[in-house]
């Protein structure tokens, strides 16, 4: 393996870059609390780990060179992103004034729901197949073994993106007090929505790596 502190500022860098796991985490830190943004970020990273098997084991291959599975991924993952996007911004036009008791409930409801949408969001999207495909080899060396390094550079990415996720959900869930007056969190939700029909489009349009 080479230039492993050069792989570690490259994923930083992209990590930190807004995607769809961003703009979830951020939709649940937010209407939910901090539980829901930190079930988001393990849905994330539990997705991630499969990407990383699924890279070791060369299934991500052969998803990146058949355009038919690579199509299938992508157009579900952009449906399931166009879903939450839409389902989002319907919920800003049904909130109404409820008792304590229904509000509690649709909370709890929410925060089981936030793990799965972590999960979903990253699980589905193609380009993180195509990014392990594509980005890992660069690290490592002409020729050697890719089992191992492909193992430590997926583990490492997963942590690093735990990580993020956990200072980011902290600094969203500070903030909160602002952010979850009804007026703030429309205008949160309502950006998050668009931003996920927008992601969704995107996906959709994707061309396959062949």
């Amino acid at each position: 393996m080479e230039n492993f502190y050069l792989f570690v500022l490259m994923c930083i860098l992209l990590i930190i870059l807004p995607g769809p796991d961003t703009a979830i985490a951020t939709k649940n830190t937010v209407t939910v609390g901090r539980s829901g943004g930190l079930k988001t970020a393990l849905g994330t990273c539990c997705a991630l780990l499969i990407h990383t098997s699924a890279a070791v084991l060369g299934l991500s291959a052969i998803i990146v060179k058949s355009a038919v599975l690579f199509s299938v991924f992508k157009y579900v993952g952009a449906v399931y992103l166009i879903y939450l996007g839409i389902k989002t911004l319907w919920s800003l036009r049904k909130k109404e004034e409820a008792a304590s008791v229904e509000m509690d409930t649709k909370s709890k409801f929410t925060n089981k729901s936030c793990f799965k949408q972590g999960f979903l969001t990253n699980i589905l999207n193609p380009k993180v197949a195509v990014f392990f495909l594509t980005f890992l080899p660069q690290f490592v060396d002409t020729g050697s073994n890719t089992f191992i390094p492909f193992l430590v550079m997926g583990i490492t990415y997963t942590v690093l993106t735990a990580i993020w996720f956990l200072l980011y959900v902290y600094l969203i869930n500070q903030v909160s007090a602002f952010m979850k007056k009804p007026k703030a969190q429309n205008i949160i939700e309502g950006m998050t929505g668009t931003i996920l029909i927008g992601f969704g489009i995107k996906l959709a349009l994707e061309k396959s790596p062949n």
